[in-house]
């Protein structure tokens, strides 16, 4: 850390010889002690980053965030990445915070412990820390996070779902809890997906603290991928999980992450900060607009124009994605680091279509039109249950899973009354979710005419599912007739559907049901669960639905 270097404003130097606090005198600039770096917007936000570790904020941590005279750090930790830049690797114990002044306009004070730099970055008389983290291997404690801990009491306006305050039991583990009224709060709950992030806040009496969100090309899970952004109890909490192992579909991606940036207002929700500036200010990892490429594609042929459609990229460096134009499907996006990526296009959250592409820096890599040819959607159904999108929206209860704990009094039973195909609907009458020790045994009842049965035709019952927990798969009972047991789809080694989230990897099962089973009039479908893992009620193993048809060839 001997390339750091501590330039002092003449704040410094006055209040050395005045005894007048450099805060009172509200000057730009960044201020050194014995303990901490003192950094001033000049616009009304002053904080301190330590510089050594105190009783309760560790090295490199901020201890206060002062906004406009008010102390908005919460008083029991400091805010950091994960639990504290200290021991975030189990081989390194030290830990350097250097601070700077880069030009006469903006400040960089800079984390380093082992192979991670955390930088906190500001600008005169813009009430924002700007940050950035590289990293070149996971933290040993097994999360990367950027976690802002604020006063409670002041920091009151916070989302529902995540706020524990009004909680007096355990509904899971250790980490979803519920009121005596029946309701649930998690931090896993009302979590926005990658593509959807922006802004995210809390306020108070005239103050507001947002989170802006970095673009997450250093994070793992693709677009429709959610994670914690919120929680509060005694402090008030606002997150950036950049890696974080929670249903994690994919490995984690090493290198920059960011920028990203807490934004202070008098309660008013910002617009989102230009983040653009922050790449001059010497970031280890950082990669400018000169070292990237760009990506466009003509169109999409063979879209459903029920559903948005969009076009991820992903390597083992980065990934990214852009929506398609919803007229003819039309999509280009720049930014890109150069590599090879799979691109893949998704009709909702379901991938339809999967290639390689090649960006290269400095250059835009143009393709042509793509066809739709792999959406089970264009096979024509005897009769189908929902739809093929890669998620469970059309289902009961869909509408609460990203809200709320399966067992809350807000969410509808699970167990409805036998699905009559052609009379009952998907919203009210199949479940989003099943596990196979709350509603283990669904029945859908389907009429056949004589002209729909040949001993000639296949038939194929196809059940599509969007995560699994506990190596849950669906087995299948028609008639007098029962499948084989499937193999267990790939997915995550972690809680999913009762945290938040129905992204796992989405899988179909496909079953050929033999002519002979099937009769003329009703036909009884059972689908129960099956799994080598034990599990009880919520916590069984379980699955989530994408789609359930029945289909004929010829």
């Amino acid at each position: 850390m001997s390339n750091y270097k501590t330039l002092l404003t003449g704040c410094a130097l006055f209040s050395a010889l005045a005894g007048v606090s450099c805060q009172a005198m509200a000057a730009f600039g960044v201020t050194a002690s014995s303990n901490d770096y003192t950094v001033d917007t000049g616009g009304g936000l002053v904080f301190k980053v330590n510089r050594v570790k105190t009783s309760r904020a560790g090295i490199g941590d901020i201890a206060s965030l002062v906004y406009n005279g008010v102390e908005l750090q919460g008083q029991t930790k400091g805010s950091h990445i994960a639990s504290g830049f200290s021991g975030l690797y189990t081989n390194v114990t030290a830990v350097a915070v250097g601070a700077e002044n880069v030009d006469a306009d903006h400040i960089k004070v800079t984390v380093n412990t082992g192979g991670l730099y955390h930088y906190y970055i500001v600008q005169r008389n813009d009430n924002t820390i700007y940050m950035g983290t590289y990293i070149d291997a996971e933290p040993s404690v097994g999360e990367f996070r950027w976690i802002t801990r604020l006063n409670g009491s002041l920091l009151t306006g916070v989302p529902p779902q995540s706020n524990l305050r009004d909680t007096d039991h355990t509904v899971e583990s250790s980490d979803v809890f519920g009121t005596a009224g029946g309701e649930t709060r998690s931090k896993y709950y009302g979590n926005d997906r990658n593509f959807e992030l922006g802004l995210r806040g809390v306020t108070g009496n005239n103050v507001g603290v947002f989170m802006a969100y970095d673009n997450r090309e250093g994070s793992s899970g693709g677009p429709f991928y959610r994670d914690i952004m919120n929680q509060s109890g005694g402090d008030t909490e606002l997150y950036n999980y950049l890696n974080s192992g929670h249903n994690q579909t994919e490995p984690f991606r090493m290198g920059f992450h960011g920028p990203y940036a807490l934004v202070f207002t008098n309660g008013g929700v910002p617009a989102m900060p230009d983040m653009s500036w922050v790449g001059n200010m010497g970031l280890v990892g950082y990669v400018g607009p000169s070292g990237r490429g760009a990506v466009s594609l003509a169109g999409i042929a063979g879209r459903d124009s029920h559903y948005p459609y969009m076009v991820g990229f992903a390597n083992a460096g980065a990934q990214y994605w852009a929506g398609a134009d919803a007229a003819d499907g039309h999509m280009s996006k720049g930014g890109i680091k150069p590599g090879t990526y799979t691109m893949t296009v998704y009709k909702n959250e379901l991938a339809v279509d999967q290639r390689q592409v090649t960006v290269s820096a400095g250059a835009t890599t143009a393709l042509a039109s793509v066809a739709i040819v792999a959406d089970p959607s264009k096979t024509a159904p005897l009769w189908r249950i929902g739809d093929w999108d890669g998620s469970p929206k059309e289902f009961l209860n869909a509408d609460k899973v990203n809200a709320m704990h399966p067992s809350d009094v807000r969410v509808s039973y699970w167990t409805p009354a036998d699905y009559l195909v052609g009379s009952s609907t998907a919203a009210t009458g199949f479940p989003a979710y099943q596990w196979k020790d709350v509603n283990g045994n669904m029945n859908v009842r389907f009429n056949l005419r004589a002209s729909q049965l040949s001993a000639a035709s296949t038939y194929q019952l196809r059940i599509g599912i969007t995560a699994a927990y506990n190596g849950a798969r669906p087995q299948v009972r028609i008639n007098g007739w029962t499948s084989a047991i499937p193999a267990a789809s790939s997915q995550p080694k972690s809680r999913s559907i009762t945290v938040g989230t129905y992204r796992g990897n989405n899988a179909s099962f496909v079953y050929t049901v033999p002519a002979s089973e099937l009769v003329v009039g009703q036909n009884v479908l059972t689908i129960f669960p099956v799994s080598g893992t034990a599990g009880t009620g919520f916590l069984s193993p379980g699955y989530s639905y994408d789609a359930v048809d029945f289909i004929k060839t010829p």
